[in-house]
């Protein structure tokens, strides 16, 4: 999968696994990371597939309609990559935090959905339910911030409310933070994205 690793200058840090939004690229979340955690590596994935030119992380058959064969495809792809990843790299694939937007929330709720440890924290912005009717695996202690438009035209409220019971419900600590600027990623949200990065994973 094309992608950046930069190495951080904290090798006891999270790697934040960076997942851009629909026709995105792998350099749009980097001022996140540097917000979020500056010493941290960086490890940062362009999806694999391409909607009318735009790169996304899974087929979808119609807006907020996935196509859920494709979404567990990829969503095994990309923990595939992961462990390649981070035998390259060296870096420790169990100190995996994902930081997502939209689209790119999606794949990582779908990560925390499918393979248990796959990531030790998830930063989803504006998120979706990835696939219904699934028994999640343990998630116990497992940090997630959500952050959400309480006028989201994509992901609505009662969506996010969802997502957030699913989590808890596996054992996830989850923050929900709502923001009244629909589907955009403001800088407020960062913000308040960073301030609960650093209280979750201090040491």
């Amino acid at each position: 999968m094309k992608h950046i690793f930069k190495q951080g200058s904290d090798q006891a840090a999270p790697v934040l696994l960076l997942l851009h939004g629909t026709g995105g690229t792998e350099r749009d979340l980097l001022p996140l990371a540097e917000r979020l955690s500056p010493a941290s590596s960086v490890l940062s994935v362009r999806g694999n597939v391409l909607e009318n030119g735009m790169p996304r992380y899974f087929r979808r058959l119609a807006e907020g309609v996935f196509d859920l064969e494709d979404l567990r495809f990829r969503t095994k792809e990309l923990n595939e990559f992961l462990d390649s990843a981070a035998a390259e790299y060296g870096f420790d694939r169990s100190k995996l935090v994902a930081v997502g937007y939209s689209n790119g929330a999606n794949i990582a709720a779908s990560l925390l959905f499918h393979y248990q440890g796959a990531l030790s924290g998830a930063v989803l912005h504006h998120p979706m339910v990835p696939i219904r009717g699934l028994e999640l695996p343990d998630l116990t202690g497992v940090p997630c911030f959500i952050g959400a438009g309480s006028n989201d035209p994509l992901c609505t409220p009662q969506e996010t409310e969802e997502l957030n019971q699913l989590l808890q419900g596996a054992g996830a600590n989850v923050a929900v933070h709502w923001e009244p600027f629909g589907h955009q990623l403001t800088s407020s949200e960062v913000e308040a994205a960073a301030v609960w990065y650093k209280e979750a994973f201090k040491d």
